[in-house]
């Protein structure tokens, strides 16, 4: 009786989903069942709720600005519906476990994200008003981090790999395609106007050009990363023995890495562009198997960019671009500096990163609270600079005035695991685990470098932080 049942009820939704369909405008009607279909696929594999609720994210900026009628943040529904869909199969198969004790492999960065998530929730003990407010959006985004951390350490195997990398890599693409756009065809806000071109910067989704090169500047590393062992590794064995899809897969790599790094270059992001040359240096330093020879190649790699820029034949606007904030950086009092068109994105910076510096030294060891920088900012402004920027432009500046000392020194030793655990994969794992695994250090040092001049944790870019600390998970227990 049962089957009949379920074969009537299924007939029934198709009939009158279709029935709905036909009375709905053509481009309602396709994206109803494009998340019919989307919502099918998370409750079958949660996974790919996860996928849609990161793709879907990172169109936050572009939805709440240009298609108010859609939720902003309709990705978070996903996230949710994947999650609840995980939870309900671990319960029902009592298989459900807490990634906090030694036998679970995600526990060793599940515990570290759980830690700062604690020490942050301290910062907001005596928050009040708009610090209560602000803060508790920033508690959720550290909570999904770790949630989206663990669905994907316990969904996703070894050999699910290629097809989590090609959602990864789709994203980017989706995300440089629309920045290149952006760049060669579109004409954009003046502010967004590169000097001397007639081109606009690249923002992609994010209508903000900083984040969004940071963001596939992360990709961009973890695509290098996996090309470069591959490359490696097979041209031991001078590349006999591929079959056609390796070679396909390695011509969407490259490919796909090219695009992604056009995109890069066309944000015109100095922060990223310096992020995203740590993180071939660090994946120089990881591509070979001994550490000196690692550390051979990385010097190289550094000695070359320095010889190439003396001998004036890096591009001139880009050598430029890198370099010309160097004479206005300085670590002093920014009060009495002159204020000029050259010279005012390195002084605002400078002057909220001061502002940063005294909020915390006025709440020494839990700070003004997670998420009360803005808040907070108009009782420590300079008074050139009235406006808060929203954040200090400098993460762990912006971590020390919110959350402390205490938060500032749990959020490094939260990145300090995740760097180790990244570089004992790159020295224990092998194949494409091996890749991701150096890919992955190079994104980490991406963004840490760029979150010296930058705060990357904006328009949901914190569940793609999410997914990679869950694909680290994956990666580290493969072996040769």
């Amino acid at each position: 009786m049962k089957q009949p049942l379920r074969e009537s009820t299924g007939l029934l939704l198709a009939l009158a989903t279709g029935w709905l369909l036909t009375r709905l405008p053509l481009p309602v009607a396709g994206a109803l069942a494009g998340l019919t279909v989307l919502v099918a696929g998370t409750l079958a594999e949660p996974l790919v709720g996860m996928g849609a609720g990161i793709f879907l994210g990172l169109l936050r900026a572009y939805l709440q600005r240009d298609i108010p009628q859609v939720p902003a943040q309709i990705g978070h529904l996903f996230i949710a519906l994947a999650l609840a869909a995980h939870w309900a199969r671990g319960l029902l198969g009592r298989r459900l476990l807490v990634p906090v004790g030694r036998e679970h492999p995600a526990s060793s960065l599940f515990l570290p994200v759980l830690a700062f998530l604690g020490v942050a929730a301290l910062s907001l003990w005596n928050a009040t008003g708009p610090f209560l407010d602000s803060g508790l959006p920033e508690l959720i985004k550290w909570a999904e981090i770790g949630l989206v951390l663990w669905l994907v350490a316990e969904r996703t195997h070894r050999r699910m790999l290629p097809a989590l990398l090609g959602g990864i890599l789709a994203v980017g693409l989706f995300q440089a395609g629309v920045g290149l756009y952006q760049f060669a065809l579109w004409e954009g806000p003046e502010h967004f106007l590169i000097p001397g071109t007639p081109f606009y910067r690249a923002f992609g989704t994010f209508e903000q050009p900083n984040p969004y090169a940071g963001t596939i500047g992360m990709v961009l590393a973890l695509m290098v990363g996996v090309l470069g062992v591959q490359v490696v590794e097979w041209a031991r064995h001078s590349f006999q023995g591929l079959t056609g899809q390796q070679w396909v897969g390695l011509a969407v790599l490259a490919v796909g890495s090219a695009l992604i790094g056009g995109a890069l270059v066309a944000s015109w992001s100095r922060g990223a562009w310096m992020g995203f040359a740590a993180a071939l240096a660090a994946m120089a330093l990881a591509l070979p198997r001994k550490a000196r020879w690692g550390v051979l190649l990385a010097v190289g790699l550094v000695g070359l960019f320095l010889v190439l820029y003396a001998a004036g034949l890096l591009p001139a606007r880009i050598a430029a671009r890198l370099t010309e904030f160097a004479a206005d950086l300085r670590l002093q009092d920014v009060r009495g500096v002159g204020i000029n068109d050259a010279n005012y994105a390195v002084i605002e910076r400078l002057a909220h990163w001061q502002s940063a510096v005294e909020m915390w030294r006025a709440h020494f060891w839990t700070g003004v609270g997670l998420g009360g920088y803005e808040p907070a900012y108009p009782a420590f402004a300079l008074i050139n600079w009235p406006m808060a920027l929203g954040h200090a432009h400098n993460i762990y500046l912006n971590i020390l005035a919110e959350t402390g000392l205490l938060g500032l020194g749990v959020y490094l030793f939260l990145w300090g695991c995740i760097f180790w655990q990244t570089w004992q994969t790159t020295r224990r794992a092998g194949g494409l685990a091996r890749g991701v695994a150096v890919g992955l250090l190079g994104a980490w040092t991406q963004l840490t470098v760029h979150h010296l001049v930058d705060n990357l944790y904006v328009n949901n870019v914190h569940l793609l932080v999410g997914l990679l600390l869950g694909l680290l998970v994956v990666v580290k227990t493969a072996r040769e």
